[in-house]
């Protein structure tokens, strides 16, 4: 079987390698892009996602569906729109239930990289606090202790920069947005996620001698939540032995490390960086 699946939207030019990460007659795990929706949106039809495109290529019998004699796919759980990473997809619909089952039971060990601003003063930490919709943003989650649902992430600093830190992130429950809010309630929220108020990372803001040729402009090293499903174990829903499926981290986030390696090793500057970024349009 080939090692990636190929899906397109011609109704807006999207096309997608997607890397398949482990495979057998139950189970289909996926390496999902930065960039695309798992689920169809409710509020717009048009906007592309991994399921409708899968979903579209079984029904037209593509090569891909076609070589795995493939009728039927179901995803246990979510990965948000601009998070990378391990998907977990099954085969059959015996499968799917039990999955389901085991992901409300909370059995999936699910591991999470993330780069977020600020540094955190212990090397591990939780953030115990029940979440739901927000009253006002639709689309957006809150910290709610009195309406909203049990909550609980660990976390673990990886790596420490000047103003930003590389965490491990595993989430205990399976709420909507949960890393990315816990991480902003604790004061550390993840780099260039617009909507939970993390600002982009600019090679500009940490390279002293930062040269842009005229006429150019400055993209940011990341312009999406840097957030990457690195791991997932989990009993297999028919042997029930433990699998673990480890996704590598994509581009934007190899690179993104590597200048804060090279160039956010000293004290911190956040203050004049917030003034610098309050100064430069984006």
């Amino acid at each position: 079987m080939s090692a990636a699946i190929k899906l397109s939207a011609p109704a807006t030019r999207g096309f997608w390698e997607i890397p398949v990460l482990f495979e057998d007659e139950h189970l289909l795990v996926l390496d999902k892009p930065a960039g695309l929706l798992t689920s169809p949106d409710r509020h717009d039809e048009n906007r592309p996602s991994l399921m409708r495109l899968l979903m579209d290529g079984l029904a037209a019998g593509k090569p891909w569906a076609r070589e795995r004699n493939l009728t039927y796919l179901s995803n246990p759980h979510r990965l948000d729109f601009e998070t990378s990473g391990v998907l977990l997809l099954a085969k059959t619909k015996p499968a799917a239930i039990t999955l389901a089952d085991s992901f409300g039971a909370e059995q999936p060990v699910r591991k999470y990289v993330a780069l977020a601003w600020g540094s955190p003063e212990a090397a591990t930490f939780e953030v115990d606090a029940k979440l739901a919709p927000h009253p006002v943003k639709p689309g957006q989650m809150c910290v709610n202790p009195l309406e909203g649902k049990k909550a609980k992430t660990e976390f673990e600093v990886l790596e420490s920069f000047s103003d930003w830190s590389l965490l491990r992130c595993v989430p205990l429950t399976d709420r909507t947005h949960q890393i990315r809010v816990h991480l902003k309630h604790a004061g550390f929220p993840v780099v260039a996620d617009d909507l939970y108020g993390g600002k982009k990372l600019w090679l500009s803001r940490l390279k002293k001698d930062f040269y842009l040729k005229p006429g150019r402009d400055e993209r940011p090293l990341m312009a999406r939540a840097a957030l990457h499903a690195e791991e997932l174990t989990l009993p297999h829903p028919v042997t029930n032995e433990l699998v673990t499926i480890k996704s590598e981290w994509p581009k934007d986030l190899k690179v993104a490390v590597k200048y804060l390696r090279q160039y956010a090793t000293g004290p911190s500057r956040r203050g004049q960086m917030d003034e610098e970024s309050e100064s430069a349009p984006e």
